[in-house]
């Protein structure tokens, strides 16, 4: 997420499209659906058909039913919501499905496997090998150890593509009100305010989801090292929900909404509300995530185009959601094959082509040009260190309070000392004791 970050969290209409592909390329039947015969898998994921996943997982489908004639995929209708919600209760009982996507961090992942709901795959992992594609940024979200903290210990998932988050601007919009393209901080406040005395709200945004909560992440992480982002998110270290960092973060995306830079009217939005908007020419800059890129390239109209958040060395960002077998799924050695096939180069330069940030393709077979500096994007963070996780990770439950005070700072009924409060509270009352 998305995190909860981070994901396109859908309309239901687009999620009931997507899985309705899904089923037709499964060619779901009415046979070969006996849990725990080796004729069926069971499959739940949340991607758009137009999505870079979607369209990879399309295609590891084709390829699965090929090397295992007679054997039935069913991929049930999901949505993100859905799965972050009812997880824990579904896991527990007999209707979990053989392989899941779901999103990484301590709150989700890794509280599923704190609770015993997760299978552990190190021994795959060892066999498999795939481990050996993925680079140390990426791995963090794969393990958990007994505490369910991520980092460390036993692999209970696998991305097979990566995610981080970038500013996609309209260069339309950018050019008809001659507005340069930011390359500092000073220059990207500088564009706000040129874009708002034009009457146009520079950005779009959504506070009922992400990404509001995300602005004010990125905020922070301008003025963080790695040694807060670490003591944020992994508790290596007490953090300090009043300190520079955090009080730029709140203060600053408070400020921008007082200034018109995002309209107040966008605390009840959600992320499809602002994806929307952002595709239809409405805003001219829009900060999200790589999940985003493959709907843009197929529905927008204006030119785009993305460039890293200025004045920042991080960036929301890691491994992508994670393939995890559930403890109780009945045909787990289908679910590890087909992990295996999404981690093959022909799936993942198929992602890489359609928007992706994959974790195993051939440099040379990505030929799209936005995508190639997607790409190159990431591994420049990537290579520097620069993935900070997301905000909503640290403690279960916590996605929700974020959501919740964001609000709150976006309406001005809480300002950023009390939102900053708020954070503390949750985070101290569901970190680990000790």
């Amino acid at each position: 997420m998305l995190t909860a970050r981070k994901r396109t969290k859908r309309t239901a209409a687009t999620i009931a499209a997507a899985l309705a592909t899904s089923l037709l390329i499964a060619g779901c039947g009415d046979g070969g659906d006996e849990a725990g015969d080796g004729k069926s898998l069971k499959l739940w994921h949340y991607e758009a058909p137009n999505s870079a996943m979607g369209i990879a997982w399309k295609q590891a489908i084709e390829e699965f039913k090929k090397s295992h004639p007679g054997v039935t995929v069913k991929v049930e209708e999901k949505g993100f919501e859905q799965i972050q919600k009812t997880a824990s209760m579904v896991l527990n009982s007999g209707d979990a499905p053989d392989l899941m996507e779901y999103n990484k961090g301590n709150a989700t992942t890794g509280l599923l496997s704190k609770q015993g709901l997760l299978t552990d795959l190190t021994p795959e992992v060892t066999k498999r090998g795939w481990d050996k594609p993925l680079s140390p940024g990426v791995r963090t979200t794969s393990r958990y150890d007994a505490q369910g903290v991520m980092g460390s210990g036993n692999w209970y998932g696998i991305p097979n593509y990566a995610e981080y988050t970038m500013v996609f601007y309209n260069k339309t919009l950018f050019t008809k009100h001659h507005i340069k393209v930011p390359t500092t901080s000073a220059e990207f406040t500088a564009a706000l305010k040129a874009f708002k005395d034009k009457g146009v709200t520079p950005l779009a945004g959504a506070g009922a989801e992400y990404p509001a909560q995300q602005y004010v992440y990125q905020l922070a992480l301008s003025k963080a090292d790695r040694s807060w982002v670490d003591a944020y998110e992994q508790y290596q270290g007490k953090p300090d929900f009043h300190d520079t960092a955090w009080t730029y973060g709140a203060t600053t995306f408070a400020d921008w909404v007082k200034k018109g830079y995002l309209a107040k009217s966008s605390s009840g939005a959600k992320a499809e509300d602002a994806g929307a908007a952002f595709i239809a020419g409405k805003y001219p800059m829009f900060f999200s995530g790589s999940w985003w890129f493959g709907r843009f390239k197929s529905e927008m109209k204006d030119e785009w185009g993305t460039f890293p958040f200025p004045g920042s060395k991080l960036t929301l960002g890691s491994g992508g959601n994670l393939w995890v077998v559930p403890k109780g799924a009945k045909n787990k050695e289908l679910a590890y094959d087909f992990i295996d096939i999404t981690m093959k180069k022909g799936i993942q330069n198929t992602l890489g082509n359609n928007g992706g940030v994959p974790v195993a393709a051939d440099p040379s077979a990505i030929t799209d040009p936005k995508s190639k500096a997607l790409i190159k994007d990431f591994t420049s963070y990537a290579d520097g260190d620069g993935l900070a996780f997301y905000p909503d990770w640290p403690v279960p439950g916590f996605y929700d309070v974020l959501v919740s005070e964001t609000q709150k700072l976006i309406t001005g009924s809480a300002g950023p000392d009390a939102y900053l409060d708020a954070l503390k509270k949750a985070y101290d009352a569901g970190a680990p004791k000790g």
